[in-house]
Order: structure tokens, then sequence, then C-alpha cells
């Protein structure tokens, strides 16, 4: 055993990088010690000296620091446009990185540029890169059409605070489409794809200044270092640790990364159930979603914004056991099971069984999240969401509530509600539940059932919102969902 690195010898240390090997802009980079620490955004700019790539949140909110990030994908390289500021270096072996830089078309400004500057699109300028990018990114050659709503909803990620969005809505609709160049065609990818899959797949140890990183390439190497680096991060799309760390409030000493381990990305639809494995991305969770979930892909497009749903994994976000935490109420509905492999054993736990406190879980120091099997619901069951917060768009939750239920001649025959940002985890009001079965859903029901509601929550004030605001919300989406359902309105995920 390395016993510093809690690395086991069954991995040869010939085989172990000391190294990350990254590409921007079609260029191999090589990252060594504690460099492989650092925000991508300050590599860009400090050290690379791309400073096209703008910082102003730190924290994903504003879309400024844009960046499209390339990975190998059978026998391709697939793009998608994500934050580069909650990205760090560590994240990105084997990646390939596209700046505003390297967006420019034989050495000039290309069509999205050129219609922002017909359309007067930018004034001061800091956050139109990050436009540039993301636009770039959705106008990329397809014969498909784009619309307004599209369009709008691929943006949701980028904030602009001077110019107002008329004028960039109208610089997006005046681009030649014709004209747009895939980043394919300004980085061929024959020319980096075999070594950039080939360092994706190998396995990287980087110890300096204290602290280690282990990109481990099976499930077995990386359980034996998360055993014995207790208290280690666990990094995979990052969009919430990068925050973090980017704020002062964590600096992990050893950090572990799911980006090499084989079989990570799959994902399995049966007829009863759909299962993601640990490391699929909320927008890939999202697309299955459409076509075999719908209320729960329509919630999913006010998760945050298109770049982080790019990044972010659903396993990610069940393990950061937020009591707001946008995906935890509606699995709990559906009765989703975590499955969670150790160093001896691979077990399924219900995700109601999962939270046992504030960020706390059942996790054993050697477990990560393998997969999440979710449940479909039956053709005629009753299945709503809701999301209650300040702002329509990348807002974190006031509320939030989901409801399950079967009916039969206008009474409930089972159910399950689960509401978050009323407690230090999401909770499941199983008296509430009780009280329903068997009853209909009217005034007279809920009227009845206020106290209990009540009981069963214990929010706080803050921000966001009142513990008394929040109280009133708790009964409230039950009348709101009787109303829907009594107008046979087939209701909406939403923000209300």
């Amino acid at each position: 055993m390395i016993e510093s690195d809690g690395v086991s010898d069954a991995v040869p240390s010939s085989q172990l990088k000391d190294h990350l090997t990254i590409f921007v802009n079609g260029k191999r980079h090589m990252v060594r010690g504690l460099d492989a620490f650092r925000p991508l955004t300050d590599w860009l700019r400090y050290d690379l000296h791309l400073t096209g790539t703008k910082v102003v949140c730190a924290e994903g909110d504003c879309g400024s620091c844009t960046v499209m990030i390339g990975r190998g994908v059978d026998g391709r390289i697939a793009y998608a446009p994500v934050c580069g500021c909650i990205q760090y270096l560590l994240q990105l072996d084997g990646a390939h990185v596209v700046t505003i830089e390297g967006l420019k078309y034989a050495g000039g400004l290309n069509p999205v540029q050129q219609a922002f500057v017909e359309c007067h699109g930018a004034q001061c300028g800091f956050c139109t890169p990050g436009f540039v990018v993301a636009v770039h990114s959705l106008l990329e050659p397809s014969s498909e059409a784009i619309d307004a709503c599209a369009v709008k909803r691929s943006l949701t990620g980028n904030l602009c605070r001077c110019t107002g969005y008329e004028p960039i809505l109208n610089a997006v609709e005046g681009v030649d489409r014709a004209a747009v160049q895939s980043v394919d065609a300004l980085f061929p990818p024959e020319t980096i794809l075999e070594e950039m899959t080939a360092a994706a797949r190998e396995g990287v140890l980087i110890a300096a200044g204290g602290r280690s990183f282990f990109k481990p390439v099976t499930i077995r190497q990386a359980v034996e270092f998360r055993a014995g680096n207790p208290g280690c991060a666990i990094i995979a799309g990052g969009t919430d640790l990068g925050v973090q760390m980017n704020k002062g409030m964590r600096t992990p000493m050893s950090i572990l990364s799911t980006a090499a381990l084989p079989d990570w990305q799959w994902l399995d639809v049966s007829n009863d159930a759909i299962t993601f494995a640990g490391g699929v991305t909320l927008s890939v969770v999202q697309d299955v979603l459409r076509e075999e979930i719908a209320e729960c892909a329509e919630f999913l497009e006010w998760f945050g914004s298109p770049q982080i749903r790019n990044a972010g994994t659903l396993a990610g976000n069940l393990a950061n056991a937020s009591p707001i935490g946008d995906m935890l109420p509606p699995l709990m509905v559906l009765d989703a099971e975590i499955i969670l492999t150790g160093a001896t054993c691979e077990r399924a736990v219900s995700i109601n069984d999962f939270y046992t406190g504030y960020r706390q879980t059942v996790m054993r120091n050697d477990e990560l999240i393998t997969g999440v099997r979710v449940p479909r619901p039956a053709e005629g069951d009753v299945f709503r969401l809701y999301k209650v917060s300040k702002r329509k768009d990348l807002d974190i939750s006031t509320f939030s509530a989901a409801v399950w239920m079967q009916m039969c001649g206008g009474q409930i025959i089972d159910c399950r509600l689960a509401y978050g940002g009323v407690g230090p985890t999401v909770v499941r009001l199983r008296k509430t539940e009780a009280l329903l079965r068997g009853r209909p859903l009217d005034d007279e029901t809920l009227d009845e059932l206020q106290e209990t509601v009540l009981s069963e929550i214990t929010p706080i004030s803050d921000v966001r919102g009142s513990d008394s605001y929040r109280n009133l919300l708790a009964v409230n989406v039950l009348r709101r969902l009787a109303l829907e359902m009594a107008s046979g309105d087939a209701g909406s995920s939403k923000p209300v």
C-alpha cells in the first residue's frame, strides 16, 4: 500500500501519471503539482493569457466565464458549454477546452460576434464572450430549427447587467447560420482525439503541498482511496464543490475524481424504471426523461442553467444532501433507489432512507454512488412538481414540493408527499399522507390536514423567505394541486 495516499498497490506506479494533459484551443498543455488544484479560469487568464474568458461571480451564476469543454465519446469529441470558473484543472485531464479566442474565424470575427456588433449586443462587453460561446454552441451546423423560446432557454445561464437582452436576442436572430462552423471544423478531431482519449483513460496521482489528487481507473481503486482518505472530496461535475472552493468555504486536502471510472456514463431504460450511472450529467438525465417522465424533464429546465446541467451529475446532486436540492423531492415520491458501491459489496438504499441529517447520508467511508434507479409513474398516477423561488431562472429554491398519488373514483388510494426547504433535510410528510388516503382532495380534507402538515415541517427564516411564508406555501401547494385536478388542468412544473 502507498500509505500516505491511500492508493492500493494494485495500481502500479508506472501506470499512474503525475500530471494532467489538457488541450486548449487545439494545443496540448501539461499541468503538474499544485497547479492541478487551480480553477480553470485562473489558469487560462494568468498562465495562458487568454483573457477573453471573464470571471464575475466565481460561482457559476453569470456565464461570463462560459467555455466549451470537449471530451472523447464513441470515437468523436462531444462539446458542451460550461462555466469555467467552477471547473478545476484536476477535472479536465484528457479534455479539450475551447475559449472565445478559439472561436475566431481565419483570424477575424465569427458570425456570432459579427451579429453582436451589428445589433449593438454589447456595452461594457464583460459578459459578451460568454454569450458568444453559448450562442455559437447553440447554432453549430444543424438542420434543426431554433425558435425564440429555445434561444432564451439556452441563454438562461448568461446574465447581462447593462445592455438589456433585446439587442442580444436580435443579434442571435441575425446570425448567418450557414456561416457558422462547427468546433470540429476549427479544430479537426483527428489531430487531438487519440491523445485526448488516452489521457482521459489514464490514472493520475498528484501529491504536492500536502494535498493529493487521485483519478482512479477502477471502482476498487476509488473506494480504497476514499477509505484511506477520510474526508476526501469526490469531484464529478464540481458545480457545488467548485463554488465552495472558490469562496474559501472548503479546501479539501485530498480529492478523488470519478472521471476515468469504467461504465460511469451508462443508463438503462426499462418498462418500469430508468437507471442512471453515477457519472450521467443532468443534461443527459433531462434528455432521457423528456421521453420517459416528462414532468421531471420540465422541472429540470429550471434546474441551474445549461452550463450547470452540462457539468453537474444526478449522483452529485443527491450526495450533496442539500435540503433544497431540486431533484430530491421528485425522486423521494417516486421511491427511487440509490446504488452504493464499497470495498466489499454493492447495496441499494431507498432515497427515503438515505438522508440522516443536514448534509448527512448513510454512505460509508468507502462508498460511492454508482447508480440511481428511478421508477416510472404508472399511467393514471398523479405526479406533480412545484418550485418557489425569488427568480424564475437559475435560482435556489425557497420551497419545493413533489406529489405522487393514485386515485380511484375521486378518492386518494395511495400518496407520497415530499417538501424541500422546510427542514434540515427534504421531508416526507408521512402523517399527512396517512390522513389523505381514502379521502378526496377537497376543501374539507385540506382544512383538516393543515395542522398535520405544519407539524411535520420546521422551516427557518432566511434571505429567501420567512418561516411563516414557507408554512403558508406548505399548505397552499396542496390547494393549488386540488384546484388543478378539479379543473382538469395537467398542472405545471414551472416555478410558481
